[in-house]
């Protein structure tokens, strides 16, 4: 059900990938404006991710995820009544804080209802919910933002309470009767003593864990900022088939994550895995400098979501078993702030390298960092957890 709860959550959420577009093409903000815009909502971002794992560890992730969903519905409904830069980045700012409370509350309830021989592939079941929803709604927003780009604020509104309401009928019972079993069991097993009062803050190979899964996300989520305005400004493409690429990428994530996933937890170490995913994501932008045909924007689509697999899902294994159940929330917390950041710097420094360089210059940087950053979670995970697997029984 929460997979569920997330497809319908995620189905809805179109109007990230189409926010630049919309600033640049119905707003007529300049790039750079627009990517200034889209770093308050990785400021937001930031700000949400570390108040969900503060409130998890201290509430619960029930009614951190359930005030997410219905508080961030009305805030979609306002982004269109404020169409200046400072008036945008002020509700997007709100937004974002108010939305992404949900994502450390949600891996917490990931980690909590899977067994943990399986908590990769729970994670990933979770994940193929969002790239579904992602499938979806990039397409469905292209369609709608060609007739009218606030269509893209209701739905994705009304997608939030939809998603709300699914989430509170199923999980209020449920939530009390996991928590006091949660309990039982975590009295009646041993837990090791290094891991009982453990911080994030103070824990000095997680952080730098997190750092370098910072580092990968400022260039991998180009994705969501630099790569639509790449296809709207270079290649040319309406918002139609925009939308229809990155759906596209969403529905071979889905596709492909659950073998993908099993593959890598047989024969991979998580160091490997993440190795491997991030020298494919620089090859997938790489590509991009040889020409902008339709193949090659496919082939770099393909790669791209594809060693998505082998990153993300990963990352939040590897920041589970790095926690204990007191600081889950808080592990969380710090690692989504991570990627969080990466919404604050990827549209300023993105927009503002293909502006003043180029985009073929942005592909070659993105690919320098992605590599170094592949080799640096490699290094870091290994003295973390050294030839650990994802699968821990």
């Amino acid at each position: 059900m929460l997979s569920i709860v997330m497809l319908i959550n995620r189905a809805g959420s179109m109007v990230l990938p189409f926010l630049g577009v919309y600033m640049t093409d119905h707003l007529n903000f300049s790039i750079k404006e627009s990517g200034i815009v889209l770093s308050f909502y990785g400021i937001g971002s930031i700000i949400g991710s570390w108040l969900g794992g503060y409130f998890t560890d201290k509430y619960g992730e029930y009614g951190v995820q359930s005030l997410s969903l219905f508080l961030s519905a009305p805030l979609f409904l306002l982004i269109p009544f404020f169409p200046s830069v400072i008036g945008l980045s002020a509700i997007i700012l709100i937004q974002s804080t108010i939305s992404e409370t949900f994502r450390p509350a949600n891996s917490v309830a990931v980690s909590k209802y899977a067994r943990p021989e399986n908590l990769t592939r729970a994670f990933s079941l979770n994940r193929m919910a969002i790239n579904l929803g992602y499938s979806f709604g990039p397409a469905m927003g292209g369609i709608l933002s060609a007739i009218s780009y606030e269509f893209l604020f209701v739905t994705n509104a009304v997608a939030a309470v939809v998603a709300g309401i699914l989430y509170v009928k199923f999980f209020k019972r449920r939530h009390k009767i996991y928590q006091y079993r949660l309990q039982k069991k975590q009295k009646a097993e041993s837990i090791p003593e290094n891991t009982i009062s453990k911080s994030p803050y103070r824990d000095v190979p997680f952080i730098l864990f997190t750092v370098f899964c910072g580092l990968f996300s400022v260039f991998f989520f180009q994705f969501f900022n630099t790569i639509p305005i790449f296809y709207k400004e270079v290649v040319k493409l309406d918002q139609q088939t925009i939308g229809y690429i990155l759906g596209y990428s969403g529905f071979i994530i889905a596709l492909f994550e659950m073998l993908i996933v099993s593959l890598a937890d047989k024969y991979l170490t998580l160091a490997r895995s993440l190795f491997l995913g991030a020298i494919l994501v620089a090859f997938s932008y790489a590509v991009l400098i040889l020409d902008t045909h339709m193949i090659t924007i496919l082939l770099s689509m393909t790669v791209l979501s594809l060693s998505e697999i082998l990153m993300l899902p990963f990352m939040s294994t590897i920041t589970a078993l790095r926690s204990s159940p007191k600081t889950q929330g808080a592990y969380m917390g710090l690692n989504g702030m991570a990627f969080s950041a990466s919404f604050i710097i990827t549209p300023i420094l993105g927009t503002a390298i293909a502006a003043d360089y180029g985009f073929n210059t942005l592909w070659s940087v993105s690919a320098i960092v992605l590599i170094f950053s592949g080799i640096a979670l490699y290094w870091i995970v290994n003295r973390m957890l050294p030839n650990q697997k994802s699968s821990h029984s």
